[in-house]
């Protein structure tokens, strides 16, 4: 059995999923401030505060609760500095009921997966969890008494479009290989590209974020997208976007990339038309590990989580809830298990939380991988096989994790582990602590 170190935890075991962890990464207690933020966080802030990148969501526009419903027409002329020096107010060319559902969905803590407009497995589980928890009728349909009673956040729009940080153009994007030999090599296991990255930031795929923004402009707008970043308002007017080919989208990819590369659809300072996913703020001294908060900021999760005391994984919902009290608070759809590595029933203890950590990779504890393999040290990142966070339980090699893949979830077997995606893991690493019971049901 493998084991790994956590600060406060004596040991750890990882060995369903294959994986075990190293010591916890640049646990660092500082607080962290406005002024420190751009430069030792490596992006660039929203607000003095909020520490969330400039992609940060406009709640402080859409959710005031003294405040009237910004129909388009409103919103088009307000401030664009509103909204945060990355976010432009340009009407949508079309209704997106189901996205909008499930933006509000995500915003409340029920996870709908991929955000993509689609009445999906994970959307239906989305619903049954707000319906349960708001008293109605559980069917896992927009029915009209959820549409009611989604109704009260309907100043949310679907979509907003933001700009890309000039910053993500400075860095340097590596195709992550399948090899696990080959992934030891790196010094981390990051994005393979800007579309990636800001895919996972808005919790959706590339391809949802072209059909988003055809011809490579964000859908609704009139004329060439831009970088603008002032505070101008955006005078535009309510259009369909042609979605005629582009010199973007037609450029095949590369092993190593910059944030402007061919190879990519989207590149910095460019403006996207994205999923309006909010409850991302960031609290300034709520997290007091860095590299940790900037994985927060990058998968668009705020510090502001509910504290939750018990945790049932359904082996035949699919779905992880999150209760506090009676109350559930949150629900994602999760991948559980298979027939070889079976979702092991019975109530257990969480021993440790280890955030992008590093793996040791042991072919012997995957079944479907040769024992002649090598083991390998893997560096942490994203696209690591347990993704951005392990959750370690007391039953020894079993763990709940986060994933490379997120339009996997609920659609592949595991190796006998929890698996969420990276945005959703995140967010239940900041509700559990050890003292956070956890109950596999059948």
């Amino acid at each position: 059995m493998h084991k790994f170190i956590l600060a406060a935890v004596s040991s750890l075991a990882l060995s369903a999923c294959g994986m075990e962890g190293q010591e916890e990464q640049n646990a660092d207690t500082e607080t962290a401030s406005r002024a420190d933020a751009g430069a030792d966080y490596g992006y660039e802030t929203y607000a003095d505060d909020n520490l969330a990148d400039t992609m940060a969501s406009s709640d402080q526009a859409y959710m005031s609760d003294d405040s009237p419903t910004p129909r388009d027409s409103e919103r088009v002329s307000r401030d664009a500095s509103d909204l945060g020096s990355g976010a432009v107010e340009i009407p949508d060319a079309e209704e997106r009921p189901t996205m909008q559902a499930q933006v509000i969905l995500d915003r409340r803590g029920f996870g709908p997966g991929v955000i993509d407009g689609k009445m999906g497995m994970s959307t239906q589980n989305a619903l049954r969890g707000f319906q349960g928890a708001n008293g109605l009728e559980v069917t896992g349909k927009l029915d009209e008494a959820t549409k009611e009673a989604l109704s009260q956040w309907e100043r949310i729009p679907a979509t907003r479009v933001v700009t890309v940080p000039q910053s993500w153009g400075e860095e340097t994007y590596k195709k992550v290989p399948d090899d696990p030999a080959e992934q030891a090599k790196m010094e981390r296991l990051g994005y393979n590209s800007l579309d990636e990255r800001l895919a996972e930031r808005f919790h959706t795929t590339v391809d949802v974020l072209k059909r988003l923004n055809p011809g490579g402009k964000p859908a609704g707008m009139q004329g060439e997208p831009s970088g603008r970043t002032s505070s101008s308002p955006a005078t535009v007017s309510r259009s369909t976007a042609s979605p005629t080919p582009s010199a973007s989208a037609t450029r095949s990819g590369s092993s190593e990339q910059s944030g402007s590369p061919a190879g990519t659809f989207f590149k910095a300072g460019e403006q996207v038309r994205v999923p309006n996913i909010g409850a991302d703020r960031i609290a300034p001294g709520a997290i007091d590990n860095r590299d940790w908060q900037r994985t927060l900021a990058s998968l668009g999760v705020g510090s502001e989580q509910p504290t939750v005391d018990r945790v049932v994984v359904s082996k035949s919902e699919g779905t992880l809830k999150a209760y506090s009290g009676e109350e559930l608070v949150a629900l994602f759809t999760v991948t559980s298990g298979s027939e070889h590595d079976p979702l092991p029933l019975g109530n257990w203890k969480i021993t440790g939380i280890a955030k992008n950590t590093p793996f040791s990779y042991d072919p012997e504890l995957f079944w479907d991988v040769p024992d002649t393999e090598e083991k390998q040290q893997l560096p942490p990142g994203p696209n690591g096989p347990v993704g951005v966070v392990w959750i370690d339980l007391s039953k020894e090699h079993y763990g709940i994790h986060g994933t490379p893949e997120p339009q996997t979830i609920g659609r592949t077997q595991s190796h006998g582990c929890v698996r969420l995606t990276n945005w959703d893991a995140a967010r239940l690493a900041e509700m559990v602590s050890q003292s956070t019971k956890v109950e596999f049901v059948a």
